[in-house]
């Protein structure tokens, strides 16, 4: 990977250096072509850093269709040390007694899906460019605008050095990719509208370490509050997603070790034991927001940049791999037969066939969160009836773990476990 090179001209520039934007290069540098694809990934943050979305202390929940994903691109090996597999899924309502159990046994898979660190994917990410000379890091570096996009090729302007920086560079390219998150500037630049839903919720993230082993088992407890998620860890650690109220995620925040603990024991239960350990405590808005469009002229978007997606369940990341999959899929294929990889017919393939995969997420996690963060009493017993129903009716609870493991509809070459 080159930090620097006086020739502009790529194939590919991506904006946005997170998991989402970092993954994508990864799909493309090991592609079966003739000729290397040329891929720009301009980052705004430095990395090894809090701000840079690749080295934060947040977790992801990977499913088993990402897994895949991962392993088709030649990196699982890599990521396999870091991730711990989720066998079992415990999905409870607090103070009822409906309960629906998925298992890796039922569903005939190695695992349900595992649980990483954005940390440890974000190094071995970096790591795996950084051995491509075909991949040039921009790093800091911001966008500055997005021109001259014509029938052969798109250009940007980038600022060096990110928001402190004065060097410039003009960057040019077949595709331009926004991978810049839900804030994207490249789609303000080109005037991508959004649709945002606000849920009112903030997730409290944090890791703790439960009294006992917790025996790969991952629990989705929901309460009155909001859902309260345990998903084991590497060391015998779990991963905390406690989704409450802006406010009271505050407090939460503000309490000293001790009692934040005995808040969090009463809400969880003594399942896993006596909780003793919690690391560093994190707070981020919950909230659906969807682009108004995912292409626009030699453009494609991808990850939170086309559509952010409240933690329940653990879909988003899984999501944005999804985008990733079948995007480089489509590149491949057009640069192998010799089409152009920014043109209108592979922007309208993506563009279609990631539209029943998004919509689907949209609706599955939006539901559950309508469904099971209220505490109005009839609906309460509804829950309670709908999770022991989903436990004892074998193909409603097969759809369930097939959502959860990202194997609805059409999966792309890489999810299928073929390379490209």
């Amino acid at each position: 990977m080159s930090k620097n090179k006086s020739n502009n001209n790529f194939d590919l520039i991506i904006i946005g250096g997170g998991l989402a934007g970092a993954s994508l290069a990864c799909s493309l540098m090991n592609a079966r072509l003739q000729k290397p694809l040329k891929i720009a990934v301009v980052e705004a943050f430095e990395l090894n850093t809090e701000a840079q979305p690749c080295y934060d202390d947040r977790t992801v929940a990977l499913s088993y269709g990402s897994r895949c994903i991962f392993d088709s691109m030649g990196l699982w090996s890599a990521l396999e040390p870091y991730a711990e597999a989720i066998d079992n899924i415990h999905i409870s309502d607090r103070g009822h007694l409906g309960v629906t159990r998925l298992s890796k046994e039922q569903e005939g898979v190695e695992a349900l899906g595992y649980v990483l660190e954005n940390r440890a994917i974000g190094q071995q990410l970096y790591a795996a460019m950084s051995t491509n000379p075909n991949i040039t890091l921009l790093c800091p570096a911001e966008v500055c605008s997005v021109n001259q996009r014509s029938a052969d090729q798109v250009s940007v302007e980038v600022k060096l050095g990110g928001q402190a920086g004065d060097q410039k560079q003009t960057l040019s390219a077949r595709l331009l990719v926004a991978a810049d998150g839900n804030n994207s500037q490249v789609m303000q630049l080109l005037n991508i509208g959004s649709s945002r839903k606000n849920y009112k919720q903030s997730a409290l993230i944090t890791n703790v370490t439960p009294g006992k082993k917790h025996n790969n088992v991952a629990y989705e407890r929901f309460t009155e509050d909001g859902p309260l998620a345990f998903l084991p860890m590497t060391e015998n650690r779990c991963s905390v997603v406690w989704t409450v109220s802006p406010s009271q995620a505050e407090e939460l925040y503000e309490l000293d070790e001790k009692t934040f603990l005995m808040r969090l024991q009463q809400r969880f239960g003594f399942r896993l034991g006596q909780i003793k350990k919690v690391g560093k405590r994190q707070i981020y808005p919950l909230f659906l927001q969807s682009a108004s469009q995912i292409i626009a002229e030699r453009v494609a978007v991808i990850g939170n940049a086309a559509h952010s997606v409240h933690p329940v369940a653990g879909q988003g990341f899984n999501l944005a791999l999804r985008d990733v999959a079948l995007l480089s899929e489509l590149i491949v294929e057009n640069a192998r037969s010799g089409k152009d990889i920014g043109g209108p017919l592979l922007l309208q393939q993506y563009e279609k066939q990631r539209e029943e995969d998004i919509k689907r997420v949209y609706r599955f996690t939006d539901m559950l969160v309508r469904t099971f963060s209220n505490t109005i009493k009839p609906l309460a017993h509804m829950r309670s009836l709908s999770l022991l129903l989903v436990d004892i009716l074998p193909d409603i609870k097969h759809q369930l773990a097939k959502q959860s493991m990202g194997l609805h509809g059409r999966i792309s070459r890489l999810g299928r476990g073929l390379d490209l």
